[in-house]
């Protein structure tokens, strides 16, 4: 193992145990330090950094930055000790595309999903998927938390979800409505009499008894979103099964404006809800969507006539 490998392995130790994941970054990193090696480079310098960064096929995706920046933050580890290690600037690559504008989905769309999943050929798949996309569009949680969610983690009793080691390694409770409550129980007793015996303790499992794979999920909801009436995602644009969180949001703040409610006060609690560690995390998923534009025009202008 090369002393490159060596750090490597002591700065993921260091960042997961303060509670950082760092599952993809590790792979990229251990691929980096790769390149690094077979250079014959014993510190890591700017132009090894770009060329491995550059690596990346496409130049109009934001993924050779991303990659870039996961090295800028080893190699700041290395240049703390070693100040032979180069630490490649910010904003060196051009970042492409940001940030592709959510879709934010009507309660309609969300009907027209779950009917859409219905007519999945084979009956596991669609319970399974019609009760995912409901729990999605009504609790939103991650997708990636309802994948790892195992049957264990309903509780039944309080009505709750228990989401654990999500990001930065934390878990939270997410309190659910009756009725979701109960149409998690019915799809539980279905996928029992479907496959009294799966291979997994997943909540939700797949056609084998297996957890579900995020990548599977995503290739599902493309052909939901056709059946459904949607428009079709092209590139970066278009219904994203992730987009369920963003409309949940949004919905969340329409309805507090539309009861005249406080908002900014009651931003934490959203907070906390969708497992951010400050609102400012949770601004991120508010996109300006006509309803929410008007609510909020209503209540400037009732103000202002009240002065």
């Amino acid at each position: 193992m090369s002393a490159l490998a060596t750090a490597l392995d002591e700065y993921l130790a260091l960042r997961r145990s303060v509670g950082y994941r760092l599952e993809r970054a590790g792979e990229l990193l251990v691929d980096f330090v790769a390149h690094l090696d077979d250079a014959g480079a014993e510190h890591v310098t700017v132009d090894l950094a770009v060329s491995w960064a550059m690596l990346a096929p496409n130049p109009d995706s934001c993924w050779r930055a991303q990659r870039l920046g996961v090295v800028r933050c080893f190699a700041r580890y290395l240049h703390a000790v070693d100040q032979r290690h180069q630490v490649p600037p910010p904003r060196l690559l051009h970042p492409g595309q940001r940030r592709p504008a959510p879709f934010l989905f009507s309660e309609a769309d969300v009907v027209a999903l779950m009917e859409a999943a219905r007519g999945l050929r084979s009956p596991l798949q669609a319970v399974t998927i019609e009760t995912l996309i409901g729990i999605l569009a009504v609790s939103g949680i991650r997708v990636g938390e309802v994948v790892r969610l195992d049957r264990d983690d309903l509780d039944v009793d309080r009505d709750m979800l228990v989401v654990r080691n999500s990001k930065l390694g934390k878990s939270r409770h997410v309190p659910l409505h009756a009725a979701t409550s109960e149409a998690l129980q019915s799809y539980l007793l279905g996928r029992d009499e479907l496959f009294a015996q799966p291979r997994s303790p997943a909540l939700f499992i797949s056609t084998t008894g297996t957890r579900l794979r995020t990548g599977n999920l995503g290739t599902v909801f493309g052909e939901l979103v056709v059946r459904a009436g949607l428009p079709a995602r092209v590139g970066r644009q278009g219904p994203r099964l992730a987009d369920l969180r963003h409309s949940f949001a949004v919905h969340t703040l329409l309805d507090w404006h539309l009861a005249d409610l406080d908002v900014h006060p009651r931003m934490p609690v959203l907070s906390t809800y969708l497992g951010h560690a400050s609102p400012a995390s949770t601004y991120w998923y508010l996109s300006a969507s006509p309803p929410l534009l008007s609510a909020a025009a209503r209540r400037l202008h009732a103000r202002q006539v009240a002065r």
